[in-house]
């Protein structure tokens, strides 16, 4: 599998210097102690402010955590280990000396042995320097309620920013810490993906199908707690919530959420998951949201988590403070979408619906033709392109079809104008596009015929697309068909124009404009641009009766 690194051995020291010289790192240091000691800092950091230190950290390829959080607010440093793998005692320890003073610090770990045991044993040395440390350890996935030992999941995140707020307010180590034990026994979170995760070994074997899904997985590319079907969004994100409101009190508590990525979802995917959620039972009951956004990740994991905590006034506080590491995102009051009145459009249909029972049939037999055609031209365009190109021309065919007892086909001007604010508002692709800016163009011309008035309408999408003919666009169809029409020529010659200026592209091993201007020459030979080839065929359907 195809990644960007030099090797397993160097990934995370090399990120972690990356990360220092982006914007996000600007404000960071590290302790000089690679590849041993891998320890992240605020630059700004004083022992002796009087303030608590809060650290965390745990295996790499959790980004943005650990480090992602380290700022005013938040963590004081991040001590990060190898990938999915504990620091070291030695770095922990390192961490603490470098960030501790008499205010103490403030260890955030999440529930995996390793961490317990690193981070609790650096703790023991720390207190036997006479360093004051205490450490919370968060457990907060619900998907294994058999088990003794919760896993610590996303939560952990949430942990971090309340911890770090009451910090930065000057308060106790002994009231950070017991602050941080209680909210972080309330925080309950589970995940669901479509993948497991990449860890940069070449045995790598995906356990999922295209059929399978897994609810209650860890971040460490372990199994889920159980493997279930596909389904929709709104399904699944059904699932992974009732899993999680099946845990909570029966009260009437309100809660925030914290809405995390897993890796590798899409933006647009997460805004579709935000929506499935509003959908749930659970989502009555939710005050605040986090995220969408990436908080704690498992590498390229193709899933998300949903964590809740319970809200007080001490919580919403120090949710909604805000802080200077810039991967928390925020909360924002969970609301409905907000509205506001559309505003008045041009009527489509203006016109008076009339009569031509000769055009009535032409646009008939066009528009049955490309709605015929749909599968053909998607496979040409997939050629060459997007593999769309069918599926545009029919929706434009199929809006006209619809529309047709409303057009006014006894008046070639209103006729136009009206087609051209019909595809406007209904037909999709850069062809629908063009086509209604043609329309539109031909019906506020000032000739006296409608055949010249169709040759503005091209002039108009040759200077909206940029394309002329000899392009390899539907322009090479179109616009010799056009030009035999205002010449007043036998349609068999229209037609004729159409279809030879659709197979001249086929020999054309260069596109002007459009997707296949990025194609390669050796793709395009002796391959007809698909909305040349639906011009041509649209035309040769139209051909009157004699």
């Amino acid at each position: 599998m195809k990644r960007f690194l030099n090797s397993r051995e160097t990934l995370v020291t090399e990120a972690l210097d990356g990360f220092l010289r982006s914007p996000a790192g600007a404000g960071l240091c590290r302790l000089d102690g690679y590849p041993d000691i891998r320890v992240l800092l605020r630059r700004d950091w004083d022992r002796n402010s009087g303030r608590v230190a809060i650290l965390s950290g745990g295996g790499s390829g959790h980004e943005p955590a650990h480090a992602g959080f380290i700022g005013k607010g938040m963590l004081t440093g991040a001590i990060c280990g190898s990938l999915f793998a504990s620091p070291g005692i030695d770095a922990i320890l390192a961490g603490i000396i470098a960030v501790t003073g008499d205010a103490g610090c403030l260890l955030i770990v999440k529930n995996y042995t390793g961490d317990r045991l690193n981070f609790g044993l650096a703790a023991e040395q720390a207190r036997d320097m006479g360093l004051k440390v205490e450490m919370v350890v968060v457990a907060d996935d619900i998907s294994l309620p058999d088990h003794r030992e919760a896993r610590g999941v996303a939560g952990t995140v949430l942990v971090h920013k309340i911890a770090g707020h009451f910090a930065e307010e000057g308060q106790s180590l002994e009231k950070v810490a017991a602050f941080a034990r209680q909210t972080a026994a309330k925080i309950r979170s589970i995940g669901l993906s479509l993948s497991d995760c990449y860890t940069y070994d070449d045995r790598f074997e995906t356990r999922l199908d295209d059929h399978e899904a897994e609810l209650g997985l860890g971040i460490h590319g372990e199994p889920g707690a159980k493997r279930i079907a596909m389904a929709p969004a709104d399904g699944l994100v059904e699932l992974a919530a009732s899993a999680l409101e099946a845990t909570l009190p029966k009260d009437d508590a309100r809660y925030a959420l914290l809405f995390n990525n897993l890796g590798s979802t899409s933006i647009l995917e997460m805004a579709v998951l935000v929506e499935a959620f509003s959908k749930t039972t659970l989502s009555s009951r939710i005050e605040f949201i986090a995220g969408p956004s990436h908080f704690l990740t498992a590498l390229d994991m193709y899933g998300f988590s949903l964590s809740l905590i319970p809200l007080d006034s001490h919580v919403e506080e120090a949710l909604r403070a805000p802080v200077d590491p810039k991967a928390w995102t925020g909360i924002a009051a969970w609301r409905a979408p907000a509205l506001i009145a559309t505003p008045s459009m041009p009527e489509i249909f203006s016109e008076t619906p009339s009569a031509n029972a000769r055009l009535r049939k032409v646009v008939e037999r066009g528009a049955a033709t490309l709605l015929e055609n749909e599968e053909a031209l998607n496979a040409l365009d997939a050629r060459i392109g997007d593999g769309d190109a069918g599926s545009t021309f029919a929706e434009t065919a199929r809006v006209i079809r619809d529309s047709i007892d409303r057009l006014p086909l006894s008046d070639p001007k209103a006729l136009m104008q009206t087609v051209g604010r019909l595809l406007s508002r209904h037909a999709g692709g850069s062809s629908g596009v063009l086509l209604s800016i043609f329309f539109a163009a031909a019906s506020r011309s000032e000739q006296d015929r409608w055949q010249a008035a169709l040759l503005e309408g091209v002039e108009a999408m040759q200077a909206y697309a940029g394309a002329r003919e000899g392009d390899r666009t539907m322009l090479d169809a179109l616009i010799p068909a056009v030009r035999a029409l205002d010449d007043d020529e036998a349609w068999d010659t229209v037609v004729r124009a159409a279809r030879d200026g659709a197979d001249r592209t086929a020999g054309m091993r260069k596109a002007g404009a459009g997707r296949a201007s990025y194609v390669s020459a050796d793709h395009l030979e002796n391959v007809p641009d698909p909305g040349a080839e639906a011009i041509a065929r649209l035309f040769e359907a139209m051909k009157p009766e004699a």
